[in-house]
C-alpha cells in the first residue's frame, strides 16, 4: 500500500499495538545490545595495540587461493574502535572511482574498497556473476581482508558492515547468504542479483536497506537477463530477507517525496532486524546523488529534506550496530 497521512497514523496504531502482541507472545530475541566500549567484543579485539595504518588511504595486496588480490583502505582519523564498511564497486568499475562518487570516505569509518579480478571481456567482476573470473574466490577475498584489517587496526566487530552497488550488490547478497555473522548489516543500490548468487541460500534474519531505480535499464527493477542468465526482480530477493525475519508480507509504502517511495516491512518475528527499500521512481542505473527522506513527505508536511543516499545507509547503519561479530 502506499501511505496518505492518514493511512500513515493508522499504520502507526497499528504498529503500536501490534509491538504490544509481540512482546506478549514473545516471537523472538529481542533486538541486539549494543556494543560499548567496555563490552567483551572490544577485549577480543586486541585493541590495546596501537593501529597499524595511519588515517589516510592507502593500498594493500593479499594472496588468496594463489591469486594476487589488492583492496584500497581510508583510516580516519581518530583512536579506539571504530566501524569498518566494506564497499564492493560494480561491474566494469574501478575501486577508486567507486570511493570518489560515493563519498564514503568522509563517513567516520574504516572503509576498504577491493578491487575485483577481470572477467569476461577484460572488465572488473565480482563472484557470483555469470561475466566473473573464475578464479575469483571473493567469499575467501572477504574473509582475508577481515582478517588483515582486524589485525592491524582497532575494528569494532558489532559495527562492521558491507555494501555494494549492481553486481557488488550482488556480492553483498552472496555474502549475507555466506558470511551473516560477520556483518552487522547490509546496503545494495542498483542490486544485480543473479539466480547463481542465491543459488542454495537459507538466509537467516539480516537488516538490508536497498535502492532501485523502476527505470534501471541495466539491471530492471523487476528482473530480466543478462549474459544469458536470469536475475531476480527487487521484490524477488529481498523477498528472502522478508520471509526469513518473519515479517508480514504487504509492505508500509511512505511516498517521501515526488519521485521516492520508501517500502519498509515493520512487523516481524525476528526482532532488531529491518529490510528497508527505497523506490526510486524513474530512477536509472547510478548511484543516487540525493533522495528525499522527509518523514513522509510533501504528503504531511509540504517539506523537503534532500539527503544524500550514502548519508542514509550511514543512518541506517548505524542504527544496527550489534554485539559482536561472531558467525561464519
Amino acid at each position: 500500500m502506499r501511505v496518505q497521512k492518514t493511512g500513515a497514523a493508522l499504520w502507526c496504531a497499528v504498529i503500536a499495538v501490534a509491538s504490544i502482541l509481540v512482546g506478549s507472545a514473545s516471537w523472538a530475541a529481542s533486538a541486539p545490545a549494543r556494543a560499548t566500549t567496555n563490552s567483551p567484543i572490544y577485549q577480543a579485539g586486541n585493541c590495546t595495540r596501537l593501529d597499524g595504518l595511519h588515517p589516510g588511504s592507502a593500498v594493500r595486496t593479499l594472496r588468496v587461493a594463489g591469486v594476487e588480490r589488492s583492496y584500497r583502505i581510508h583510516v580516519p582519523v581518530g583512536i579506539g574502535p571504530r566501524p569498518l564498511v566494506l564497499a564492493f564497486h560494480g561491474h566494469g568499475e574501478r575501486n577508486v572511482s567507486f570511493e570518489r562518487y560515493t563519498g564514503l570516505s568522509k563517513l567516520p569509518a574504516i572503509v576498504v574498497y577491493p578491487e575485483a579480478l577481470r572477467g569476461v571481456g577484460g572488465t572488473p567482476a565480482w563472484q557470483g556473476a555469470p561475466y566473473s573470473s573464475p578464479r575469483s574466490d571473493d567469499i575467501g577475498f572477504t574473509r582475508a581482508i577481515l582478517t588483515d584489517v582486524r589485525a592491524r587496526l582497532c575494528v569494532d566487530p558489532g559495527r562492521t558492515f558491507v555494501l555494494g552497488r549492481s553486481n557488488g550488490g550482488g556480492l553483498t547478497m552472496l555474502l549475507a547468504c555466506r558470511m551473516p555473522g560477520q556483518f552487522a548489516a547490509f546496503a545494495v543500490v542498483n542490486g544485480a542479483v543473479y539466480t547463481r548468487t542465491i543459488a542454495g541460500c537459507r538466509p537467516r534474519p539480516a537488516s538490508v536497506i536497498d535502492f532501485h531505480g523502476t527505470a534501471d535499464g541495466t539491471i530492471h527493477y523487476n528482473g530480466g537477463r543478462r549474459f544469458g542468465e536470469r536475475y531476480l526482480a527487487v521484490s524477488q530477493w529481498l523477498g528472502m530477507w522478508t520471509r526469513a525475519a518473519g515479517c508480514v508480507s504487504t509492505p508500509l509504502t511512505v511516498a517521501t517525496g515526488p519521485s521516492v517511495d520508501r517500502m519498509s516491512w515493520p512487523l516481524c518475528s525476528a526482532l532488531g532486524h529491518e529490510v528497508v527499500h527505497y523506490r526510486i521512481n524513474g530512477g536509472t542505473h547510478r548511484w543516487p546523488a540525493l533522495i528525499d527522506t522527509s518523514p513522509f513527505g510533501s504528503v504531511s508536511t509540504g517539506s523537503s529534506e534532500l539527503t544524500s543516499s550514502t548519508a542514509v545507509i550511514w543512518r541506517f547503519f548505524s542504527a544496527h550496530a550489534q554485539w559482536g561479530g561472531s558467525g561464519s
